[in-house]
This record gives structure tokens, C-alpha cells and sequence, in this order.
């Protein structure tokens, strides 16, 4: 790791996905020179063998199945990084993501920071067009998530600090737990900073969770919503447009 920056952990949960090779390549591969990468193994009962090839390049943590939300607390409690990042195993970074958000969060002073990203198949082939937030200012964005979590969590990277100061990932929230720890972070004072790149590709395909337990998603979101409503109201009256930091990609 290079003495002339900022370090940066990257954090992949990993349970019995087929997948898990796309990402762990795709973080070998950044252009980032201080880099290190965890792959949390959450008690899979298949395909830990698909991380054989990169022995030595990456750390490998064990732990019983728990769920993501564990997971991600576990690897980010042992990263040696400056800033910390998630890539879900199923996922991918752009070769110079890393590079990108570690200048743009030096640059703004930012301690948590998100981007655009673009949608692939399941095959990995991603779309043209990259999603990008759509709101004029940062009270439209807060106000957004009164009714649903706009953050990717993959495009998101934060300083260690933070995570530990906040607490970590909700574990008893299987699904919600990065929409619970956005809204932590807004409401402790800490906005979430909007770079309007596409530097990850979110996979796509009929195993993936937000398919799987979209019922179960939607219950535990509506609770997690419920608990902070009144928070979130305060501080969109707060907030006073019309300040127009707009927040559009290019």
C-alpha cells in the first residue's frame, strides 16, 4: 500500500454466488495504487473455490452465515483503509472508480460519497445508458427517501471513521441495513456526496436479492421509514431551497 495515499478497503460479502470471480477481478484491477480488498465469506456451501486464483492478492475472512449487513461489519471493523468501500459479489467497479471517488472525496472534503452506475445482464453485458440521480438540490434528494432508498450501496465509499463512529451496518435489518445507515449519516450531519459518474456495473439476474425478498423488502423499509420520519421532516424544514445544487448526471 502506497505511503502517498489515502488508503481504501474494499469490503465483498460473498455467499454462494457464482459471480464472486467478476468481482473480486474488477477490484484487482483498479488503477488505485493503495488498495486493499476483503472478501468476507459469509458461510457459503458453494462456490469459495472461484477464489482459489486470488490467494495471496486478497484477504479472505470466514465467518458463519448471518447475513450481509454482518458481513460488511466484519470486514469493515478489520480494514486497514483510510476509507472503506462495498462491492457486492455479484457486482462490478470500473477500473478507475476508486481513483475517481478518492480524488473527488479529497477534493470536496466529503466523508461519504456515491455515484451513477449502469445496469448489466446477467451475462455481465452492461446497458449504454447509466442511471443517474434526478434530483435539483439536496432537499428533493432527502426528501426522496421518504419513499425509497436512492443510494446504490456499491457505488458508496466512506471514511472508516465514519463507519465506526455511526455504529456500522443495523444487523438485525437483513435488508434495509444500508438505507438504515444512509439515514443515520444524513441526520448526524454527514451529507451523502454526489459524484455523477457511472463507475459501477449492478448485475441483473433472477437469484438477486431485491427479486427474491422483494415483499420482505418492502415491510422491513416501510419500518425503518416509519422510525426516522419525523427526523428526516425536521430537516427538510431546515433545509431552504432555493438553494439549486443540482444533483443531474451528464
Amino acid at each position: 500500500m502506497s505511503g502517498t495515499h489515502p488508503t481504501v478497503t474494499a469490503v465483498i460479502p460473498f455467499y454462494n454466488d457464482p459471480f464472486v470471480g467478476e468481482a473480486v477481478e474488477s477490484a484487482l484491477a483498479q488503477t488505485y495504487p493503495a488498495m486493499e480488498i476483503i472478501v468476507v465469506n459469509d458461510g457459503s456451501t458453494r462456490e469459495a473455490e472461484r477464489l482459489l486464483p486470488y490467494r495471496g492478492r486478497i484477504h479472505e475472512l470466514g465467518k458463519a452465515n448471518g447475513g450481509t449487513a454482518t458481513a460488511l461489519n466484519h470486514g469493515f471493523r478489520l480494514a486497514s483503509g483510510t476509507y472503506v468501500a462495498w462491492l457486492s459479489s455479484d457486482d462490478r467497479w470500473a477500473k478507475d472508480k476508486i481513483a475517481k471517488q478518492v480524488d473527488f472525496m479529497e477534493r470536496s472534503g466529503a466523508w461519504i460519497s456515491h455515484t451513477g452506475f449502469r445496469w448489466m445482464d446477467e451475462r455481465g453485458k452492461p446497458e449504454r445508458r447509466a442511471v443517474w440521480l434526478e434530483f435539483e438540490n439536496m432537499h428533493d434528494f432527502y426528501k426522496s427517501f421518504l419513499k425509497s432508498n436512492a443510494v446504490n450501496g456499491c457505488t458508496v465509499m466512506m471514511r472508516k471513521s465514519l463507519f465506526d463512529q455511526l455504529g456500522g451496518f443495523d444487523e438485525r435489518l437483513p435488508f434495509t441495513h444500508d438505507y438504515d445507515f444512509w439515514l443515520r449519516a444524513i441526520l448526524g450531519g454527514y451529507p451523502l456526496s454526489y459524484l455523477p459518474d457511472a463507475l459501477t456495473d449492478y448485475r441483473r439476474h433472477p437469484a438477486m436479492g431485491s427479486i427474491r425478498h422483494k415483499a420482505e423488502i418492502e415491510r422491513e423499509f416501510q419500518a425503518v421509514s416509519l422510525r426516522y420520519r419525523d427526523e428526516i421532516a425536521r430537516l427538510l424544514t431546515a433545509l431552504r431551497p432555493p438553494a439549486r445544487v443540482s444533483l443531474r448526471g451528464g
